[in-house]
């Protein structure tokens, strides 16, 4: 009988608090780049040489709910999503600390849900140009922005689907990956318990690695002592493309610094750059095994 009891306790807690799924769908989903005014232009060039897609018009606005300006502009690359933003004023706290914007089809419903699941409200619903934002922290630290547009907006369907990366300690990630999964309606997809340390530059050592895909894309959470080499944890969003070495050219070229070279873990190979203005990002291709 406790066995049977403490499965319902489990099962309750990572069961979902709305019959609701409040995602749209990863092309909607934007990593947050914040970069100096002065560097704004040549990042954006950057990134979109390396990967490829489209940009919005690029304009200055008042994105919070307290005074502030910033350039503004959104990239639509055909890996994902980046919004990217070069304040030329101080940054009001806590804005710069989410790393993901996802788009909600109900921004009030959405927050009240991450709230019954684990999250923080760190900064309330509030109006900004085209809709409405609010920024949430879940268990860990982690924070994210949740977005809606007054204008539903149509994008394509991205060709690969970047991973949201989410570097945390063993003793976070149990709460972490609870909370998520009870507001996402995500599924794990791989709980590996003893991974390589290579996956966080530390040979000698294993992690914890765990996959989720939920209506907001791909998320993987990299479980350690917290103890990462540079720049690891710096990286907050991962790029799947079809052929590696071409991509890291083509971001060689386009002003872009590599951290870490090429190497194969598991099936995949994978590397860290750093474009122009500082935005780090991994960039994989996947290999068969074998």
């Amino acid at each position: 009988m406790k066995l049977i009891a403490l499965c319902a306790a489990v099962l309750t807690a990572l069961s979902p608090v709305s019959a609701e799924d409040f995602s749209v769908g990863p092309q909607y989903d934007s990593t947050h780049v914040y970069v100096a005014p002065a560097d704004f232009d040549r990042f954006i060039a950057s990134f979109v040489a390396t990967f490829g897609g489209t940009t919005s018009k690029q304009g200055v606005f008042q994105v919070t709910p307290t005074p502030s300006q910033t350039l503004s502009q959104v990239v639509l690359s055909p890996v994902g999503i980046i919004s990217v933003f070069g304040f030329k004023t101080p940054v009001p706290y806590p804005f710069g600390l989410e790393r993901t914007g996802y788009l909600v089809t109900d921004l009030d419903a959405a927050v009240a849900a991450a709230k019954a699941s684990g999250a923080t409200t760190l900064v309330e619903p509030f109006p900004d140009p085209i809709g409405r934002d609010a920024l949430i922290a879940w268990p860990g630290g982690v924070g994210l922005q949740l977005y809606w547009h007054t204008t539903k907006p149509s994008y394509a369907p991205l060709a690969t689907v970047p991973e949201n990366r989410i570097y945390l300690t063993r003793a976070a990630a149990d709460a972490f990956i609870a909370a998520w999964l009870r507001f996402s309606h995500g599924q794990v997809v791989s709980d590996e318990a003893a991974a390589p340390g290579a996956l966080i530059g530390r040979t000698g050592v294993s992690i914890r690695q765990v996959r989720i895909n939920s209506g907001f894309g791909k998320m993987v959470v990299l479980a350690s002592d917290g103890a990462l080499p540079w720049p690891y944890g710096r990286d907050l969003t991962g790029y799947e493309v079809a052929d590696l070495a071409a991509t890291i050219g083509k971001a060689k070229a386009a002003g872009a610094t590599l951290l870490v070279e090429p190497h194969r873990v598991e099936s995949r190979l994978a590397a860290i750059v750093q474009f122009p203005g500082g935005y780090i990002a991994e960039i994989h291709q996947i290999v068969p095994q074998g």
